[in-house]
């Protein structure tokens, strides 16, 4: 099949006006919005995926924005998820401490600096941050593994980016047909009793919610290798070892825990039960490598290429079709984790199918999301049926699209 050039420089045109677009500046901090009209604050996972595309063509905007992220990092570490950097405006996350939320996000900011170096060589740059990744990532491995079980916890859905995924309808008490009106329920009501708490790790985890999420493992163990890449570069001999060896015991950790009937499964609470609900969390683990090659070929044969299940004519659902939660349509304020499809898994699920080797398998998922962007645009979420465009208008994951076409008709 003959690559689509035009296409591709059309989509990369129009992804550079929409991040140009959603971007913003507060004294010398300069950040991404994911969406103007949606969400106008900067987001972390978010940062990092503006991060990785930028290295592309705008290593200064690249750099800024990590710089901008890691501005509000906490004192013990933690970096929150939100930015309020534009005061006065009311909105349903203003959670936690002033100026930000007082929960993080899937841990990204160590891939997307050393993305930013790989492309652009700046060893002042990661000298100047290093101690702040550091201190980020020891902050999880310590604070939210209050067992010494090599398993880090979130606090509230939030925490996966995937705020209302069923996969957290158990620990929630929600009902796999739960409305958009009452999941923000249970989740501000989960909030109020993240303040009682002070939003201290063990004790949130002990009375509220506790779960162990595979998404949020997967990724805190390539960005802890990619850690110990910086660590080992800068010649922090402490560093890398801390960085490859909590890489190591997490990743053993996961096996044990979390590993059943050929996939991982996120798991609640002290005893570890394992949240039995197939979503697209059963692929995240080949970003990291996780799988053998024998179990990542089984998983791609029986469940990513199963169109009764994940597979849909324009890509990967989030959510199983078998699930009694499978919903195709999201909403138009917003989230909808429970079916349609999202850009950034795609972007996940695509590096991992490169990891392995899959590259029809990959093919086919870049081609998928271009078709998607093509047809309804920038926006944050897709049907999975229909290919209609639902959520946020100018919604930068799109612009993911620019990493997966890197390779361009060679894959």
């Amino acid at each position: 099949m003959t690559f689509d050039y035009a296409r591709r420089n059309a989509l990369k045109k129009q992804s550079l006006e929409i991040l140009a677009d959603n971007r913003r500046s507060s004294g010398a901090y300069h950040y991404t919005l994911p969406s103007a009209e949606h969400y106008p604050y900067q987001w972390l996972w978010d940062s990092c995926f503006h991060a990785i595309i930028y290295a592309q063509s705008d290593p200064q905007m690249a750099r800024a924005e990590i710089v901008s992220l890691l501005s509000k990092q906490f004192e013990n570490g933690m970096v929150p998820h939100i930015i309020y950097w534009t005061p006065g405006i009311l909105h349903l996350f203003r959670w936690g401490v002033e100026g930000t939320s007082s929960l993080t996000q899937p841990p990204m900011i160590a891939y997307a600096v050393w993305e930013i170096h790989r492309r652009h060589p700046d060893i002042k740059f990661l000298e100047a941050i290093y101690p702040s990744l550091l201190s980020y990532y020891s902050f999880l491995v310590a604070k939210r593994d209050t067992r010494g079980h090599h398993l880090v916890s979130i606090i509230n859905p939030d925490e996966s980016g995937e705020d209302n995924s069923p996969r957290f309808d158990e620990p929630l008490a929600a009902s796999a047909d739960i409305s958009y009106e009452e999941h923000l329920a249970l989740r501000t009501a989960l909030i109020d009793k993240n303040r009682e708490c002070g939003f201290e790790a063990e004790q949130c985890m002990r009375d509220f919610f506790w779960v162990k999420d595979v998404p949020f493992h997967a990724i805190l163990i390539e960005n802890l290798r990619k850690l110990g890449h910086i660590a080992s570069l800068l010649k922090h001999a402490d560093g890398e070892h801390f960085a490859n060896l909590q890489a190591a015991l997490v990743e053993r950790a996961m096996r044990k825990h979390m590993f059943e009937e050929g996939v991982f499964w996120s798991l609640s609470g002290w005893e570890y039960k394992k949240l039995k609900v197939a979503t697209w969390a059963h692929f995240a683990p080949l970003f990291a490598g996780l799988y053998s090659d024998e179990e990542a070929g089984a998983l791609v044969r029986d469940h990513l290429e199963n169109t009764s299940t994940f597979k849909a004519p324009f890509g990967i659902r989030t959510v199983s079709k078998q699930e009694p939660s499978y919903r195709s349509k999201g909403y138009e304020r917003g989230f909808s984790w429970r079916g349609p499809i999202w850009m950034a898994p795609h972007w996940f699920i695509y590096q991992g199918l490169i990891r392995y080797g899959f590259r029809r398998e990959a093919r086919e998922l870049r081609d998928k999301s271009m078709e998607l962007l093509v047809r309804s645009g920038f926006r944050e979420h897709f049907n999975p049926e229909t290919g209609e465009g639902g959520g946020a208008h100018n919604f930068t994951w799109g612009a993911l699209i620019l990493d997966m076409l890197e390779d361009g008709h060679e894959i």
